[in-house]
């Protein structure tokens, strides 16, 4: 690459998008450097993914045990307070070593705010300016923020994962992940919680009679549903909040949660600047990650993409762009197929072609009712089902299921439907007994 240029390549952002290629990429002799104006690692390990599930996975012990209380002595209960500091033990040490990580691959990390000055500089912090011959914008997204009155006396997730003390009663407004999986993790941990909806739909990407049944399970535990909310504004009352919605309804409340979902995080970067294209979902790129800017590129959650805004999506589009910027390859991105879940209890996760699509398409559906399976049996797992896609050929292209253990099976499946094989194929395959891949790959 050319060395009138400080850089090779210059990424803004450091999250997965970024450290998971620009390391091994600086590994090959690329000049390799790094902005990022929080915590290295970016939106994931540090206020996403990792501290959810460190979180979570009391609440996931919990509720086994309360299904084998009649084997089990003594109850668990989850210690939100502890919690917290247990998640900030796995989590602090994380941006250190994600920074060591680039720095001993070679590349140059700089901490602050950068904006385009044009297609080659950026300014950092309105103070250093550095070049580069290719730049990936690669700054993730941020919360999305209700534009009524009273807006900032919500929070967003990265609040709820780090408060001390869990309010006795809390509002979350979205019903997305991010208000489902933290609905799931305040009730279990002892706070009165209500989800106020947009519209009349829970997790509208995910298969609804499974959706349905975790949200019936939340009733049953407490936790209420308000459809159509139409929430208007926040009000601050003594020691109270008030949120209006609806015609002229009010609740009162300790602690708001606002998950009305996530935006590009563009402001300020100065694209309008190098005429980089871009709007609401995202900046605009090619088969090959690049925008209309020849020499600027794009990865992860930024980008306006049909592909789910996922870590796994991020770290191939960053491994692709080491690939393509090391000479390793010329080819467009190709993406495989790309699993998502949500961490209810139960879960439920899917990849490949959905059940809607599959019916649209007159695919083979097939349903195995998992509650009454042995090894979901084991851990007595009152939900659990699954569903498998097989195309007019006869070859596995999707699955979806909900259960405790669906991140796992819908992961021990993941190669045949990316290959999509078909039964016979599928019948070599053996996994260990018992385990959840076996029970998944048995079912295939």
């Amino acid at each position: 690459m050319s060395s009138k240029f400080d850089f090779d390549v210059f990424y803004i952002g450091a999250g997965h998008a970024t450290f998971d290629g620009a390391a091994p990429l600086a590994e090959t002799g690329v000049k390799v450097g790094v902005v990022e104006s929080g915590l290295v690692g970016g939106t994931c390990p540090n206020r996403g993914c990792n501290a959810k599930i460190a979180l979570d996975e009391p609440v996931k012990m919990a509720r086994e045990n309360e299904r084998l209380g009649d084997i089990l002595d003594g109850d668990i209960k989850v210690n939100w307070t502890k919690n917290v500091e247990h998640k900030q033990e796995i989590i602090d040490p994380l941006p250190e070593g994600l920074t060591a990580r680039l720095e001993n691959a070679g590349a140059t990390v700089f901490h602050g705010h950068a904006q385009f000055v044009d297609e080659h500089t950026l300014i950092i912090d309105n103070k250093q300016q550095v070049t580069a011959e290719k730049i990936v914008i690669a700054i993730g997204l941020r919360p999305h923020r209700l534009e009524i009155e009273g807006s900032d006396l919500a929070h967003d997730s990265e609040a709820f994962m780090n408060l001390k003390t869990l309010p006795k009663n809390i509002v979350i407004v979205g019903s997305g992940y991010i208000g489902m999986e933290f609905a799931t993790i305040a009730n279990a941990s002892g706070a009165d919680v209500t989800v106020m909806l947009h519209s009349d739909t829970v997790l509208r990407k995910f298969y609804q009679p499974y959706v349905k049944q975790v949200v019936d399970d939340l009733k049953e535990r407490g936790v209420k549903f308000i459809e159509n909310a139409q929430v208007a504004s926040f009000t601050k009352k003594a020691d109270k909040l008030e949120v209006a919605y609806g015609n002229d309804q009010t609740l009162e409340t300790d602690w708001i949660l606002d998950a009305t979902g996530r935006i590009p995080n563009l402001d300020g970067l100065g694209l309008e600047k190098v005429g980089v294209k871009f709007d609401k979902t995202g900046v605009f790129v090619n088969d090959h990650l690049q925008t209309n800017v020849d020499n600027i590129y794009a990865a992860g959650d930024v980008i306006s993409s049909d592909q789910p805004k996922v870590t796994p999506a991020a770290y191939f589009m960053s491994k692709y762009l080491m690939k393509l910027f090391s000479g390793q390859t010329t080819d467009p991105i190709d993406f495989p197929v790309i699993p998502s879940v949500v961490f209810t209890s139960p879960r439920i996760a899917k990849a490949g072609v959905s059940i809607e699509e599959a019916e649209e398409k007159g695919y083979e559906i097939s349903e195995n009712d998992l509650a009454n399976y042995w090894y979901y049996q084991v851990d007595k797992e009152p939900i659990a089902s699954s569903k498998q896609v097989h195309d007019k050929q006869g070859r596995l292209v999707g699955v979806t299921e909900i259960s405790d253990q669906a991140e796992d099976a819908v992961n021990a499946l993941l190669p045949a439907i990316e290959f999509k094989m078909d039964r016979k194929q599928v019948s070599r395959l053996i996994g260990i007994f018992p385990s959840i891949g076996y029970a998944a790959w048995h079912r295939a």
